[in-house]
């Protein structure tokens, strides 16, 4: 069995996210990058969609999940991230990266995370 992934890179998601009130009056872009892995190996799969992830419909449902409510913190978002990949779509193991862009004389600060299905 091959231990591939499959990545997600620079997905643009709009958020209400930060500790001050202020900060989430304001929808924010942030920018996810995924790596999963699916729950069998490439050679396993036969050229078949069904046996993969779908990684469009997980990038847009990853874009609705940031766009519904709002949090406080980035890590709060990386977790349900990873939990809805894990969760709804069938991957082993998923890792998330979210890139923020608000601090001054920075690019971006970020949190990452790795989580495995249980």
């Amino acid at each position: 069995m091959s231990n591939g992934w499959i990545h997600v890179r620079g997905l643009e998601v709009t958020t209400r996210i930060g500790v001050p009130d202020e900060e989430r009056a304001t929808p924010q872009l942030l920018k996810v990058d995924l790596s999963m892995k699916p729950a069998c190996g490439f050679d396993e799969m036969a050229d078949e969609v069904a046996a993969t992830l779908d990684y469009h419909a997980i990038s847009l449902a990853v874009a609705d999940l940031a766009g519904r409510g709002e949090r406080r913190l980035v890590e709060t978002l990386a977790d349900d991230i990873a939990e809805l990949v894990l969760g709804s779509f069938g991957a082993t193991t998923v890792k998330v990266e979210i890139r923020k862009f608000i601090l001054p004389q920075t690019e971006w600060v970020g949190v990452s995370l790795e989580k495995n299905r249980r």
